[in-house]
């Protein structure tokens, strides 16, 4: 009996142990049928990879798609898949709670809503997987960072240096800083104004301690040139270069570096270019850390650091709201101590660091000193005498990287924080996390100085040499000056280059415009170009050359505040620029030479036909007969130089010919040469160059380094060529307005001799008689008959004729009575015997039935001239016998 229950019981434990490790399986795992998300991944690459391919199947889009479209099987079939498909998404988007109105295909602009919601689906979907793949990295974006009491931005700044790292030993939470915009300018505290003028920098050194060359007295007695009243209108550097004009000063000695003689005579001792042992570094928590903001702390820290033999140094900068820059903060570390010292409150009396930091027996060391010099120089006036620079000698070592946070870990074993390199360093107070970033910069420096130099040795096998390359170069970065941005006509070139983007005339005078605009305003209102305008910004504008101001609104984003202050005056620079002329953008490269800059093929043969190494289209267009054209320009200031440069080009160009029946342009009369000895010159310069017939000269060879040096013999006989060939052309060219104004001269005496003989005909008419007036003066003159030709009897009016033209001109035998004499004609007292159908000869009237039957019997004679006046042709005749009416009569043409 015990025995079964303790069987029972042991079945009963071992179900339940079964049991509970299938539940435990099961709670186990990621989603249901998977394990572990590998499996989920492994398993979902596969159905999007067998979804890819099966899509990849479909028929394509054109006839193929449409051919099967045709089958309702398959429409029906699309249909369907089409709809789990949309459903699908539409579940989808809903459970990220996006809009999933997929199916709705009521409205016609349904595919594109369809579409744009697919879009911004999956927008929201790639940014919530970011986010969770944040998290899973450590990077907690959800939580909110902790403000300062009493202060509640609108805008949250998001940077590099406002977050604390989990493993950095600190509090695991995450801390604002103030913004910029929210920050009291310093500027405005300074005792000297700054000058952002476009004048070169002068230094502002005025006493030169350990100094083995003195001062020039033009930098000793510059307290005293403060006081004149005269200069109190223009920029302090200009005021200066005017009383340097004024008392003869040297130019040079006034922007000469002010120990440039100490520093070409500086020796390295021999202590520093033995092996030294390095030594340990105090812990931070351990080192007393001071704050310098005042004159006494300042003049004490001065004199401590006069008594060491090293000391490392290290800046802060701000650049974004200051056009030269800001050198907000200085750290310096001994041995013993670390200070910081407030730059932006001791601005004006920093100068006193000079005694230190001048002295040749005191080591400076910095890393990365290069813009560190400039700055000191710049907003101090500080030197640096004996600098050892431990990036120099981390590139003499050739370790794996160069950065103080790469040489805090190989030497120290320190994890820098470098979050706030890019920090605000004009925030007062300073947080304390800001105050130990900047510390750190130079506490563990000269265990670092130390260990680099013993490395240096060792390196070079306890051979100094490699350590005094290093001194030396140190030395070179101390020699440099710090240089002011100059603005010229050109300085927008450089900065366009850099863009890598190929502007048209109209782009680039925007971007000249812009920059031009951008340095003037960034000068006035002391803000760096970058706040003002952004270069890529700067660019989209010159590239879109929006037409109105809201166009410029739009290519920047976020919008510049002094942009949309000044959005007008942008505005007219761009429509200045749209006015430009639209030319290509090499132009502008070449303004000096005013034309247009001509791609020339790299052959060592100057020949146009040597295309066996040039593409065709890099060959430069030569015109055959045309003279040479201008080129076109951006800039109008070298127009003057326009011809001479057409020239120039055009000269040395033979026209792409080949001659094969002509005879080759020579200077040189062949004629007077004997046949053999032709032959023989041909054959000897086809051996020399056989491109020399397309030359334009046989007789020198153009070389390609020559060819443009106007102090080479060939550049002159080429110019000589050259000009014959333009004066020849210009012949030409008046030989044929010559004969075009010979033929318009011809033309107008043609015309002139027509409308004469016109006029001499037209008045020829008015004085013949007519019939009546004929017949009158027959009446008179009884007897007398007129002499007549028998071959013009029934003649028809014939055209005006030369011949008739000169009778015409003769005086006529019969003249008109004069108007008072005139009667009326009495018919009575007429010899009607006129009018009878008798001879031809004695009748003076028309008769058409007459000269129907003589013009068959008689030719005319063509060689008899004409005695009677034109009035007998006229169609006109009297009453009589005449049957002139009858259509029947007419004689026929």
């Amino acid at each position: 009996m015990m025995a079964a229950v303790k069987k029972s019981d042991s079945t009963n434990r071992s179900l339940k142990e079964t049991n509970s490790d299938t539940n435990d399986e099961e709670n186990n795992e990621l989603c249901p049928g998977f394990k572990d998300v590998d499996a989920f991944v492994k398993y979902g690459l596969g159905a999007v990879l067998s979804a890819t391919k099966a899509s990849a199947a479909l028929p394509q889009a054109g006839d193929e798609y449409d051919f099967y479209r045709s089958f309702p099987g398959f429409q029906e079939f699309c249909e369907s898949q089409g709809d789990k498909l949309l459903l699908c998404m539409s579940q989808i988007m809903q459970h990220h709670g996006c809009r999933s109105h997929m199916r709705d295909r009521n409205k016609l602009t349904g595919v594109e809503e369809r579409f744009d919601l697919v879009v911004d689906s999956n927008d929201v979907i790639l940014e919530r997987a970011g986010i969770l793949l944040d998290e899973a990295d450590g990077v907690n974006r959800s939580q909110q960072p902790v403000m300062p009491a009493g202060f509640q931005p609108p805008k949250i700044v998001v940077s590099s240096w406002n977050r604390k790292g989990l493993g950095s030993g600190s509090r695991s939470e995450m801390f604002r800083l103030l913004h910029a915009k929210n920050v009291a300018r310093p500027q405005l505290k300074f005792k000297e104004k700054i000058d952002n003028s476009n004048t070169p920098f002068i230094p502002k050194i005025f006493i030169k301690p350990n100094a083995l060359k003195p001062l020039p007295s033009y930098f000793t007695n510059k307290q005293i040139r403060k006081q004149r009243p005269e200069d109190l209108d223009v920029p302090a550097a200009l005021a200066d270069l005017i009383h340097q004009q004024r008392t003869q000063e040297h130019v040079e000695d006034m922007f000469a570096h002010p120990y440039q003689y100490e520093l070409n005579h500086l020796t390295v001792p021999e202590s520093l270019l033995t092996k030294p042992e390095p030594q340990m570094y105090k812990p931070m928590a351990d080192t007393k850390c001071s704050f310098i903001d005042s004159l006494e702390d300042l003049v004490a820290l001065n004199e401590k650091l006069c008594k060491l033999s090293e000391f490392a140094v290290d800046l802060e900068h701000h650049s974004y709201r200051s056009f030269l820059g800001l050198t907000s903060l200085m750290q310096i570390s001994t041995r013993e101590d670390d200070f910081i010292i407030d730059t932006l409150e001791l601005r004006s009396e920093l100068y006193i660091l000079n005694e230190a930091f001048t002295d040749p027996a005191i080591v400076k060391v910095f890393h990365g000193a290069d813009s560190d010099i400039e700055w000191l120089q710049r907003d101090f006036g500080l030197y640096v005498v004996n600098l050892f620079d431990t990036h120099q000698a981390s590139r003499a070592l050739n370790m794996a990287r160069h950065s103080l946070d790469h040489l805090l870990k190989h030497f120290c074993s320190v994890d820098s924080d470098k979050r706030y390199q890019l920090a605000d360093w004009r925030i007062r107070p300073l947080p304390e996390e800001m105050v130990q970033y900047a510390r750190t910069d130079t506490h563990y420096l000269l265990y670092i100085y130390d260990s680099m130099r013993a490395q240096l040795l060792d390196f070079n096998h306890g051979l100094p040499g490699l350590l005094q390359s290093v001194w030396s170069k140190s030395k070179d970065i101390s020699l440099k000056k710090y240089m002011k941005p100059i603005y010229t006509e050109e300085s927008y070139l450089e900065l366009q280059r850099k863009q890598k983007r190929s502007f048209n005339t109209q782009q680039l005078a925007a971007f000249r415009l812009l920059f031009a605009w951008r340095d003037k305003l960034a000068r006035q209102e002391d803000e760096s170009t970058g706040y003002v305008l952004p270069t890529h910004m700067m660019s989209k504008v010159s590239e879109e050359l929006p037409k109105e101001p809201q166009g410029i609104i739009a290519c920047c984003n976020p919008v510049p505040p002094l942009v949309r202050q000044q959005v007008n005056e942008l505005h007219l620079l761009v429509q200045q620029a749209r006015e430009m002329p639209l030319l290509k953008a090499e132009i502008a490269a070449q303004k000096k030479k005013g034309l247009t800059p001509i791609k020339k093929p790299e052959v060592t043969l100057f020949g146009p036909h040597d295309t066996s190494r040039v593409s065709e289209s890099d060959l430069p267009a030569f015109p055959t007969d045309e003279p040479p054209v201008k080129q076109g320009v951006l800039f109008s200031d070298d127009e003057h130089r326009m011809d001479v440069d057409v020239q120039k080009t055009n000269g040395l160009m033979a026209l792409a010919k080949i001659t094969l029946f002509e005879e080759m342009e020579s200077h040189i009369d062949e004629e007077a040469l004997p046949v053999p000895q032709m032959k023989a010159r041909r054959i000897i310069e086809s051996f020399e160059n056989p491109f020399r017939m397309y030359l334009p000269s046989s007789d020198v060879h153009i070389s390609k380094n020559a060819k443009f040096d106007p102090s080479s013999k060939i550049f002159e006989i080429s110019k000589r060529w050259k000009l014959q060939s333009i004066e020849q052309q210009q012949k030409e060219m008046e030989e044929k307005k010559k004969a075009k104004q010979e033929a318009k001269e011809r033309a107008k005496k043609v015309s002139e001799e027509r409308k004469k003989a016109k006029q001499s005909y037209q008045e020829s008419l008015q004085n013949v008689a007519t019939v009546r007036q004929q017949a009158v003066e027959s009446a008179k003159g009884v007897g007398q008959k007129r002499e007549r030709v028998d071959g013009e009897v029934g003649e028809l009016t014939p055209k005006p004729s030369k011949k008739l033209m000169k009778s015409a001109e003769k005086p006529q035998k019969t003249e008109s009575p004069p108007k008072d004499s005139f009667k009326p004609f009495d018919y009575s007292q007429s010899d009607l015997k006129v009018f009878a159908g008798n001879k031809a000869k004695d009748n003076t009237q028309f008769d058409p039935n007459r000269q129907s039957q003589d013009f068959k019997k008689k030719k005319i004679n063509k060689g008899q001239k004409s005695n009677f006046a034109a009035g007998n042709r006229s169609m006109s005749y009297m009453a009589g016998k005449s049957d002139r009416g009858f259509r029947h009569n007419w004689p026929k043409r």
